[in-house]
C-alpha cells in the first residue's frame, strides 16, 4: 500500500466503542427514570433492533426522527413496557446527549492513531448524527488526530452512496488511488469505498470476506 497518503476511518464500531458507550448511556438514563427492567434485559432486545433501524436509515427508508423514536418504541414493546410517546421522546433526546459524553475507544485505538499520524493524513467518514459525532471524538480524545470529518448530513446522503466518499475525498484534497477506508460495515464502509476506487480494510470477524481484513486494530500496522 505504498501509494496510500490518506487514511479514512469510520467512527462508531471501528474506533469508538459504540456498544459499551451506548450501554453506559442507557444505564445512566435507567437510573434517572427508574424503569422496571434491567439495562441488560433491555439491551438484549435493543441492540439488534437498533442495527435493523440503522440499516433502514442508511437505505433512506426512514428519517432520522423515525430512527430515534422507533428503535426505542420497539425495544420497549419487546420488554413489555408500555412507554408513552412523551417518555420515548424524552429518553431519545437524553440518550443522544449522554452518548456524546462517553469516551470509550476500542483497544489499540490510540496506539494505532499515534502510529499512523506521522505517516498519513487521517480523516473520518461517518453516518452518525452530526451533532453528536464531534462530541464523541472530543470527549474520547481523538479529535486532534483527524484533519477532516465527513458526516452523512454534510451531503444529505449516507454511506455507501458514492457521493459521500467523493465528498470526503474532495474535502481532504485526496484522490481515491491514494486513499484507504477502514470500517466495520462491509456494505457501508468497505464496498462503498471500493466502488469509488479507494482501497479498503475491513475491521471485523466476517471470515467470508476475502479482501484485506483485521480483527484487532493494531493488526492494521501489517498493512500501513
Amino acid at each position: 500500500m505504498q501509494k496510500i497518503k490518506h487514511v479514512f476511518f469510520d467512527l462508531d464500531h471501528t474506533l469508538w466503542d459504540f456498544e459499551k458507550n451506548s450501554a453506559l448511556s442507557f444505564q445512566s438514563i435507567f437510573q434517572k427514570h427508574k424503569l422496571p427492567f434491567s439495562v441488560d434485559e433491555f439491551l438484549e432486545k435493543y441492540v439488534p433492533i437498533n442495527l435493523k433501524y440503522w440499516k433502514m436509515y442508511r437505505l433512506d427508508k426512514i428519517t432520522k426522527e423515525e430512527l430515534r423514536y422507533q428503535r426505542l418504541k420497539e425495544a420497549f414493546n419487546s420488554v413489555k413496557f408500555a412507554a408513552a410517546d412523551e417518555l420515548i421522546n424524552e429518553i431519545a433526546d437524553l440518550y443522544i446527549l449522554k452518548l456524546g459524553e462517553q469516551k470509550h475507544l476500542f483497544e489499540g485505538s490510540l496506539d494505532l492513531l499515534n502510529y499512523l499520524k506521522p505517516k498519513y493524513k487521517l480523516h473520518i467518514i461517518t453516518n452518525g448524527f452530526q451533532e453528536v459525532q464531534s462530541k464523541k471524538m472530543y470527549n474520547s480524545g481523538i479529535s486532534n488526530y483527524f484533519l477532516t470529518t465527513t458526516t452523512s448530513e454534510d451531503v444529505m446522503l449516507k454511506k455507501p452512496h458514492p457521493k459521500v466518499f467523493l465528498h470526503a475525498l474532495q474535502k481532504a484534497e485526496a484522490t481515491a488511488e491514494e486513499s484507504v477506508m477502514i470500517g466495520d460495515n462491509l456494505e457501508a464502509d468497505i464496498y462503498g469505498a471500493l466502488d469509488v476506487g479507494m482501497d479498503a480494510i475491513y475491521f471485523g470477524n466476517n471470515t467470508t470476506f476475502t479482501g484485506k481484513r483485521v480483527e484487532q486494530l493494531l493488526e492494521l500496522k501489517n498493512y500501513l
